[in-house]
């Protein structure tokens, strides 16, 4: 008696440790995650099982012995249900063969019948999906057949996966009984048995089933999570590099409008900047650019600015070399600079310069944005990051990017000027320098 309970438990910690094993691969996982597969694909599903699974059968025929690796019902039967009926029948075919060999004559019918019944399994479910919702406890089917429309559906259809499974096991014992050696199965192996001990048995068969389903879901459920996550990153960086100032838009419009008339160069000049600047934002990019584009483009943005605050207006920069080619986030620079001349300059009479800065050391990039306009007073600093719009953008790009690893500190003082430093890691990859032709 207690040698049929160990053969069951094993039974089960096999199969786990099986569909745990399926699961690191990552072709593997790709198969999860598609809903519909080419015969190419189908047969490589095949093959797959068939190579693991047949392994068990095989050890189990030449062993005589480690009964609970033998997993081949079950298996042609999760193959089927996962990649359809022509998956299940090759499958149930090959975990057979080592069987076939041993003399038992019936498994092969036997292992690609259970296979087709799983794809025509699949093919019942309303929703792929409800195949990855299959639980052995049935009480909440039942419960859910008295209800209406799709509840009801899926409440039958999860209590006809839980048939076909239990009837797979029934063909099993029934053809091992009445055709012993035909068929390999786990059966008590003492005379008048307890019926307990055969319902283990089907509970057995009903939980080696529903076991990796539930890992491999888990393992589906992960990926969808990592994917979802990474378009939402990707949808807030797009979100927040896209954003600019639609007043820059129609102040910039304007001058071009007023410089039409006084000097049309000028203005072909601000319209040729403008459209670089809008180029730059329409089309698609990675989140880091080399810190020479993300240069040129605030060149391009102040160059407009001049226009409107001429000789009020004034630029530098301090920025080696070495550094042109070091890759940095897509549209850093452009909210800070553009907070330094809206609050810091553009009120002030004689205007003002920005300076841009930056330093290379110890594997990480520090960049620096000041002005010497108007400061920023000291009870509005303490909230800058959460409300100031320029600031949090960057702030809120920076975190997606870097997680933690990352610093942005504002130092300002009212009638002195406002000094931002970033600090970030350098990227591995930089972009070559550009050859001379």
């Amino acid at each position: 008696m207690e040698q049929h309970l160990i053969r069951m438990l094993l039974k089960l910690g096999v199969v786990a440790a099986l569909a745990s094993f399926m699961v690191r691969s990552g072709a593997f996982k790709r198969m999860l995650m598609r809903e519909q597969r080419t015969l190419n694909q189908r047969l490589l599903v095949a093959l797959g099982f068939s190579a693991i699974f047949g392994a068990g059968v095989a050890t189990r025929v030449l062993t005589r012995a480690y009964q609970s690796v033998d997993l081949g019902l079950e298996a042609s039967l999760l193959a089927g249900i996962l990649a359809g009926y022509v998956a299940g029948l090759v499958s149930g075919v090959l975990i057979s063969i080592p069987a076939m060999l041993n003399g038992e004559f019936l498994t092969m019918p036997l292992l690609a019948a259970a296979g087709v019944v799983g794809g025509l399994l699949r093919d019942c479910a309303l929703d792929t999906e409800e195949i990855w919702r299959f639980s052995p406890v049935i009480d909440l089917s039942i419960f859910r057949l008295f209800a209406r429309g799709q509840a009801r559906r899926r409440a039958a259809f999860q209590l006809l996966f839980l048939l076909v499974i239990l009837l797979a096991e029934f063909m099993r014992s029934l053809l091992g009984r009445h055709f012993p050696g035909s068929v390999f199965y786990l059966h008590p192996q003492w005379p008048n048995s307890h019926p307990l001990w055969i319902v283990l048995v089907y509970v057995t068969t009903l939980f080696t089933v529903a076991i990796p389903l539930k890992i491999w879901n888990n393992a589906r459920n992960e990926t969808k999570l990592v994917e979802q996550q990474q378009l939402l990153m990707q949808a807030r960086l797009a979100a927040l590099s896209s954003q600019i100032n639609p007043h820059f838009l129609f102040n910039t419009l304007n001058s071009v409008s007023s410089l039409i008339r006084t000097d049309p160069e000028k203005a072909r000049t601000v319209v040729h900047k403008l459209s670089n600047i809008l180029r730059r934002l329409l089309r698609k990019h990675d989140n880091f650019t080399p810190l020479r584009d993300e240069l040129s483009f605030i060149e391009d943005y102040l160059s407009i600015e001049m226009v409107r605050f001429g000789e009020k207006l004034r630029f530098e920069r301090h920025i080696s070399p070495g550094m042109l080619d070091l890759l940095v986030p897509s549209m850093l620079l452009q909210p800070l600079v553009e907070n330094s001349i809206r609050h810091g300059l553009s009120r002030k009479l004689e205007g003002g310069t920005i300076r841009i800065s930056g330093q290379v050391a110890d594997g990480r990039i520090r960049l620096e944005v000041e002005d010497d306009g108007l400061g920023i007073p000291e009870g509005k600093l303490a909230h800058l990051l959460d409300q100031g719009i320029g600031i949090s953008n960057v702030n809120e790009r920076l975190k997606v990017l870097f997680g933690n690893d990352y610093r942005l500190h504002v130092d300002s003082r009212p009638g002195v000027g406002t000094r931002i430093e970033i600090e970030f890691p350098e990227l591995e990859t930089t972009v070559p320098a550009p050859q001379d032709s």
